[in-house]
């Protein structure tokens, strides 16, 4: 795209495209001047930070098992008694129990309270339950403490949809990615302070972050798209204005209003509801119910299809796993090296590579990297297992696979379905199939983390890598066939595409 100059009495160039809404302002001289779609970003960026922190605070107390079993299991437990083999295993999947159980309701909450108050109403689960800890040392209370956490597992779906409604689609990928970034960094942070400060001065900071992310959420926004689904746009143009950091009257504001507007009307009369939402002639028809749209609409039930299918990938291929369990995997298979280090060089490595995800999301685009990141993390499963079951090479081997492992896994797997999942779906039953999507996750969860100890004490580490691969390589094969392109496209054109195509297509922006 060429760059016009400017005219008389103006202070910047401009794209000759006057409906790109994301052009970026060049000025001709070193005025130093701000610029106000570089301000807009930077603000949305800002806020994005804000909502995907509940996350990491999420993720201090999912990882806490990794670095408290052995204690917890010891004759010299901080607590009133050891834990039994059956209540380590509580102890490590009890929060993805009750997420199972709040789930739907966030759903329902979505809808009922807004994006802003369901996020706020599910990270005060995790101040409640850092409370509890600090005030008991019984291992009824630390169970009950860790199932009360996953009342706020929720929280990784909430944020990434909260985040992608009111971020524009230019960095879109990058800002809902953040969730997945923030909860690596959740995970680094446990094991940081579980390795390095003392049992209660860990519980007490870790309460004070917990108490800080709700905080935070308070001077927010409520997202633009509730605010228009429920009627109210005047608060929507303010909303969109908040974290556009541009006035209400400007053009950036009544475009953005035009597009929430056009996304939300639905039109069920024809096969093909998607098609006529594009319509601006279509004929207004009754409100259906998400259940009926649901059942109406192809595009969607082949969307929630790929969704499960993806959040399936995301447990089976086993990361989430070696992170709950890091230091007796670290122990097993690196026993001449801490496995405190160990821990934390597999959350240093998950932040990174989930950096440099949220960079490639929106450049490589989602269908490449979920595809070749699976076939990586396949290969690299495959050599963990012959090198723990038939030691090939030097002990040291086994860690860089295992560190590779988490990279392919975290470009992928790790990151890919969040964001799909939050930018795919129609306004009308987002909620419900985001809700879908998270209590289908959050079972697979709860699956892989109560049988992975039993699994690994019955047929050792080797072949649990072997079945890790198998899904893995599975996952590349599926997404080659199922999995659409979703990079740069706003939700009506995905739609389209969903319904148009029986065999999803690569789509080039």
């Amino acid at each position: 795209m060429r760059r016009t100059p400017p005219a008389a009495g103006a202070d910047c160039w401009a794209c000759e495209d006057p409906a790109d809404t994301n052009r970026i302002l060049i000025p001709p001289s070193r005025s130093g001047s701000v610029y106000r779609p570089a301000m807009s970003v930077i603000n949305q960026a800002g806020c994005a930070i804000i909502v995907c922190y509940s996350c990491l605070t999420m993720a201090l107390m999912y990882a806490w098992p990794s670095s408290t079993i052995k204690l917890f299991s010891s004759a010299n437990t901080t607590l009133h008694r050891p834990m039994s083999e059956n209540e380590i295993a509580l102890f490590g999947s009890f929060s993805s129990i009750s997420a199972i159980f709040t789930t739907p309701f966030s759903g329902i909450l979505l809808d009922r309270i807004g994006r802003k108050n369901s996020c706020i109403l599910f990270s005060l689960p995790q101040v409640v339950a850092w409370l509890i800890v600090s005030i008991s040392s019984r291992v009824e209370a630390v169970l009950s403490a860790m199932f009360i956490s996953g009342f706020g597992g929720c929280t990784l779906l909430l944020a990434p949809v909260f985040v992608s409604e009111f971020c524009q689609e230019s960095v879109r990928g990058m800002m809902t990615s953040g969730s997945v970034i923030a909860y690596g960094l959740g995970i680094l942070l446990s094991y940081l302070l579980g390795g390095c400060l003392e049992f209660n001065t860990m519980i007490y900071m870790c309460l004070s972050m917990s108490v800080l992310a709700v905080l935070l959420l308070w001077p927010l926004k409520e997202s633009p798209l509730f605010l228009m689904k429920n009627g109210l746009e005047n608060d929507a143009m303010k909303a969109v204005a908040f974290y556009r950091r541009v006035k209400e009257t400007s053009k950036e504001v009544t475009q953005e209003i035009n597009t929430l507007k056009r996304a939300l009307k639905a039109d069920l009369e024809d096969v093909f509801p998607e098609e006529e939402k594009l319509k601006p002639e279509s004929k207004k028809q009754e409100k259906v119910s998400k259940w009926k749209f649901l059942k109406k609409s192809r595009s969607t039930r082949q969307a929630l299809f790929v969704a499960l299918a993806l959040y399936s990938a995301t447990m089976f291929q086993g990361l989430v796993a070696i992170q709950v369990y890091a230091e007796p995997v670290f122990e097993e298979t690196l026993p001449n090296i801490s496995s405190t280090l160990s821990c934390v060089l597999l959350a240093v490595v998950s932040v990174v590579s989930s950096c440099v995800a949220a960079y490639l999301i929106d450049i490589a685009g989602r269908r490449p990297l979920m595809i070749y990141s699976s076939i990586g993390a396949g290969i690299c499963c495959v050599a963990l297992g012959t090198q723990i079951n038939l030691p090939w090479g030097p002990h040291w081997i086994t860690g860089v696979f295992i560190y590779l492992f988490a990279i392919m896994y975290t470009l992928g797997a790790g990151t890919v379905p969040y964001v799909f999942v939050a930018e795919v779906f129609l306004p009308e039953v987002k909620s419900l199939v985001s809700m879908l999507s998270a209590e289908w996750a959050w079972i697979c969860n709860f699956i892989i983390l109560y049988i992975f100890i039993p699994l690994v004490s019955s047929v050792g580490l080797a072949p649990v890598f072997y079945i890790f691969g198998g899904v893995c390589f599975a996952t590349a094969m599926f997404c080659t066939y199922l999995l659409p392109e979703t990079k740069g496209l706003s939700v009506d054109v995905i739609q389209t595409l969903l319904v148009k195509s029986k065999r999803v297509q690569s789509v080039t922006c």
